[in-house]
């Protein structure tokens, strides 16, 4: 069967269209139990599951951030707003972080503006980087929408019922090469913030 380029294309640039986060205003300003925290990101987060039955948390993967000290440990068993928009940053990393990058990143976070009398709260850190989540889609657009085109025009000496697959295998590694040199670059830059920060440490216990 022959793809339709132009389907196939639009399909992705509408399904990359559809990105959306979790706004600090649709977050319950109440605290939540565990079951209301899971429904709730699974409810708000639906649009970007792989699968229907695929879950966005559960009970054990809440119960390992907090053993991982990534999580701040609930009061009373119940789960605040700031509780809420630390398990979104954590839901985003770990798909392409290690446990303890996303501590590195997220623990000097935590601890400075998690439940604080900081004039910067974690809500309003929140809302500023996903405040550039649009500018970002729009830019990634048209990035997928150039490596799409130039995919399509590599193995133009194959055969003819070759292409299909061709194109797609070219599509697929000039994506997986995007996504593997900005991985890189981000763990370069949590690399150096651990360094400075042991430098820091050993400063000030000299």
């Amino acid at each position: 069967m022959t793809i339709d380029t132009n389907d196939f294309l639009n399909s992705i640039l509408a399904s990359l269209s559809r990105i959306d986060y979790i706004r600090p205003e649709n977050i319950p300003n109440i605290d939540l139990y565990m079951d209301q925290i899971t429904t709730f990101m699974d409810t708000q987060l639906a649009k970007s599951k792989r699968h229907a039955n695929d879950k966005i948390l559960t009970k054990t993967m809440i119960n390992n951030y907090a053993k991982n000290n990534l999580l701040p440990p609930p009061v009373k068993k119940r789960y605040s707003q700031e509780h809420v928009l630390t398990l979104i940053f954590i839901y985003y990393f770990k798909s392409i972080l290690s446990i303890s990058d996303i501590q590195s990143i997220l623990n000097p976070l935590t601890e400075k503006y998690f439940a604080s009398d900081e004039s910067l709260s974690l809500t309003d850190i929140y809302e500023e980087v996903f405040s550039l989540e649009s500018d970002e889609v729009e830019k990634m657009m048209r990035d997928v929408t150039n490596k799409f085109n130039t995919s399509f025009q590599t193995f133009a000496d194959a055969p003819e019922e070759e292409q299909e697959f061709l194109h797609t295998f070219s599509f697929i590694c000039m994506l997986s090469f995007d996504v593997y040199v900005k991985k890189m670059l981000i763990e370069k830059i949590i690399d150096q913030m651990n360094e400075q920060k042991a430098e820091k440490e050993n400063t000030r216990d000299a």
